[in-house]
């Protein structure tokens, strides 16, 4: 069960080093984009990837929370 939650949270945590992945291989992507936009001072798209970003992580962590529930029966409520 703990192997459920820390894979959920490590999802969310390989999002955040998309920057450093696309930099090193050469890929364009959210992490490249957010590079040219904190350069550049393009805040309104700057915020819109914080807030992508944030709310997959949000999901991955909520998907291992409903996983973590199916798999171990202990954590359902009976109310």
């Amino acid at each position: 069960m703990p192997v459920i939650a820390l894979a959920a949270v490590q999802l969310g945590s390989l999002l955040a080093g998309s920057v450093v992945i696309e930099a090193v291989f050469g890929l364009n992507g959210i992490g490249q984009l957010a590079w040219t936009s904190i350069s550049r001072n393009d805040f309104p798209v700057v915020q819109s990837i914080v807030l992508v970003v944030s709310l997959l992580y949000i999901l991955l962590t909520f998907l291992g929370d409903l996983l973590n529930a199916a798999v171990d029966p202990r954590i359902r409520s009976n109310g």
